[in-house]
């Protein structure tokens, strides 16, 4: 194995490793948020610098291996989409650890009644984007860009979920069963877990772009690809 082979497999490595990282932070992120479990938010908070490590170190190394060893077509396609990837998983993480920082804050309105987080379908919306976040880490995996289209789909579940979600905040508030303090933060968060969704996207559209050598940004018959 060449050199250059090897670095390219360590510098997949470290994103994988961030990779998991940033899947565990989303995953307690949800399950603090739907189980008000202080704890756990904290947990996620604390491991956050870890995140923000891993972006810094795969940053520079993407930089170094294009200067030391001036790569083209594939190998460079997968540089720069491991460098932009690395950023977005970072974004991510950001996002879980706001949804934490929901949970703990002192003038929050948890916990949210259980009948709204049913109505706003909250889980499902935190379930599909985990499950987005997965299937494009098995995608990169794999090099395969057959779960690409069933990923971009995804993101329409949670869409539909967020733009549902104003009109119930809004009848929760009128009703009274929250305040409107409460119904805009939980507004904020469902926020975060959509834009989790687009950045999902993103990374997807980077991964057909480094095997496909194909940019889907700004497509709009990407989901069909």
């Amino acid at each position: 194995m060449k050199h250059t082979e090897k670095e390219l497999l360590a510098l997949k490595e470290e994103v994988s490793q961030m990779w998991k990282l940033v899947l565990s932070q989303l995953e307690k992120a949800k399950d603090a948020f739907l189980t008000n479990d202080v704890e756990l938010a904290r947990e996620v908070i604390s491991r956050e610098k870890r995140v923000n490590s891993y972006e810094l170190k795969i940053d520079s190394d993407c930089e170094n291996y294009i200067a030391l060893y001036n790569p083209v077509a594939i190998d460079l396609r997968l540089v720069l989409s491991l460098f932009k990837i690395c950023n977005t998983l970072e974004r991510i993480a950001d996002f879980a650890e706001g949804i934490a920082r929901h949970v703990i804050e002192e003038d929050s309105c948890n916990p949210v009644p259980v009948e709204v987080k049913t109505e706003l379908q909250l889980e499902t919306m935190f379930n599909t984007v985990i499950e987005m976040l997965t299937d494009s880490y098995m995608a990169l995996d794999s090099e395969s860009t057959k779960l690409a289209g069933k990923i971009l789909s995804k993101d329409e579940i949670v869409d539909d979920i967020y733009f549902r979600s104003v009109e119930i905040l809004a009848t929760a508030i009128n009703n009274q069963t929250i305040s409107a303090r409460c119904g805009l933060k939980t507004m904020l968060l469902i926020r975060k877990a959509e834009r989790i969704g687009d950045r999902c996207s993103n990374i997807v559209e980077e991964i057909v772009f480094y095997i496909d050598a194909k940019v889907l940004k700004h497509n709009k018959n990407k989901v069909n690809i």
